[in-house]
């Protein structure tokens, strides 16, 4: 987790990200800065379906698509009408550290006896789903995923801004990823 930069102060955003919606972003969560009224989103932000991220933000700020694992490959059509409909031309890209989504096949045997339990799936369909779709939500690294996932969307968008961000489930905070 080397690669994360921690934001206690505005000049510790990146300069690119300075005075757009994706150093706001950082702002509002970090930062507490007071919240300003918007009339329509600015952002999309791409996050996990994690209960413990907790965005502290002004309402019509931002557009938000969560995902297990924030991974937005299946969301792509959601994505783009966001960007089109929304005029927007920047997106945050939040993973989060302890993500459920990370080695995702160390956890087989406790997906599969919850989901018998919890669903009432036989174990069999259990197994059979989880061999099915776990390979397609695998994430590996929480932070190698997002920058794989950030440089897949700058390629898809080429126009729009996307930044890497990790949340910490530790401390509520936003950290920058550092590319270099």
């Amino acid at each position: 987790m080397d690669r994360l930069v921690a934001i206690i102060k505005v000049e510790d955003i990146f300069p690119e990200y300075r005075g757009t919606p994706i150093g706001r972003l950082i702002e509002y969560h970090n930062l507490e800065r007071e919240y300003e009224q918007y009339d329509k989103a600015e952002l999309l932000i791409g996050m996990c379906i994690d209960n413990r991220e907790n965005l502290h933000l002004p309402d019509n700020f931002a557009f938000i698509i969560r995902t297990a694992g924030a991974n937005l490959q299946n969301s792509e059509f959601n994505v783009s009408f966001t960007i089109a409909f929304g005029q927007l031309s920047h997106i945050a890209l939040i993973g989060h550290n302890e993500c459920g989504m990370a080695h995702l096949s160390s956890h087989k045997d406790i997906f599969i006896d919850r989901l018998a339990k919890l669903a009432g799936w036989d174990r069999e369909k259990a197994e059979e789903h989880f061999h099915e779709c776990a390979p397609q939500f695998e994430i590996g690294n929480e932070v190698d995923f997002i920058m794989r996932e950030t440089n897949r969307l700058r390629l898809k968008y080429p126009k729009v801004h996307v930044a890497p961000l990790l949340y910490s489930v530790d401390d509520g905070k936003l950290y920058l990823i550092n590319e270099d």
